[in-house]
């Protein structure tokens, strides 16, 4: 770990320390290659948004370091639940030792629903990528360093489709430079773990017209969704906020969410824990 990671929080250092053993594991292990053909994202975006829905991405999450307890639902029930509330996308966490995730339960998940499925997990070697089968993978900027550029070409050459993740503008030139086409804004820092949706906001007018912005962490309500749309998020992905009670009513509170207009019909805004979102106003 280099100089960069220094100032991350204690949570976040270990979840990149475990990311490094995985990878060296992965490295050594077997030479199988995983080629996709992934659905496509994009198309997703614009299905949902031609059906009157705000795209959401919505999020399996059993758990993480930023949230108390387990979630311990079968994951093919909720990810049915979440595609029944109108979600045009889903995130599945791989991680294992801090967010409970498993290639297993997203072999699952991608195997109950028809749209397309993020692997959420923190990938640093080329060889993780040959893990499991998904649609798009996550690879975060902040993490990889100069290693972003091959990583995303490898990834692309497997046939994924590329959320890079980026915390603010010396990040998202550094995706765009690596050749991202979806861009995900995380409103999270990574020092203090504290959620600020102005990061987007501060962000996004930087992106050009031509890349996907999401919106990750800090969507609770109905309005937060509708600033974060209005400050140019094409989606949103939502984890905790959805996975805090009844999966399917609360997916369908956040995918409506374009279509509302008061917190006094959202119950979303009694959920200040939530964690992750993503949605845009076409215009930015």
């Amino acid at each position: 770990m280099d100089d960069r990671m220094n100032d991350l929080a204690p949570a976040v250092r270990s979840i990149l320390e475990t990311a490094e053993s995985r990878g060296a594991e992965s490295q050594a292990g077997g030479d199988d290659r995983v080629d996709v053909d992934p659905r496509d994202l994009e198309s997703a975006f614009a299905s949902a948004a031609a059906d009157d829905r705000t795209p959401v991405i919505a999020e399996v999450k059993p758990t993480s370091p930023t949230t108390d307890g387990v979630r311990e639902d079968d994951p093919f029930d909720l990810a049915t639940e979440m595609v029944a509330g109108g979600a045009a996308a889903l995130s599945v966490l791989t991680e294992p030792d801090h967010f409970g995730g498993s290639t297993d339960t997203l072999e699952r998940v991608r195997e109950a629903v028809d749209v397309p499925v993020l692997r959420k997990d923190f990938l640093v070697r080329e060889a993780q990528l040959d893990a499991v089968e998904s649609d798009v993978v996550l690879l975060i900027a902040r993490f990889l360093g100069d290693d972003l550029e091959p990583m995303l070409a490898a990834a692309h050459d497997r046939g994924f489709q590329v959320l890079v993740e980026v915390h603010d503008r010396a990040e998202l030139e550094r995706a765009l430079s690596a050749g991202a086409r979806f861009v995900g804004i995380n409103n999270r820092d990574l020092a203090k773990l504290e959620v600020d949706l102005s990061t987007f906001e501060d962000v996004a007018p930087h992106a050009p017209e031509d890349v996907t912005l999401i919106a990750e962490s800090g969507v609770t309500t109905a309005a937060d969704v509708r600033r974060m749309r209005a400050a140019g998020a094409d989606a949103l992905l939502i984890g905790s906020a959805i996975m805090d009670g009844d999966v399917r009513s609360n997916t369908r509170r956040f995918t409506t969410a374009d279509a509302t207009t008061a917190d006094a019909d959202d119950p979303a805004a009694d959920h200040p824990d939530a964690d992750d979102t993503i949605d845009r106003q076409p215009s930015r």
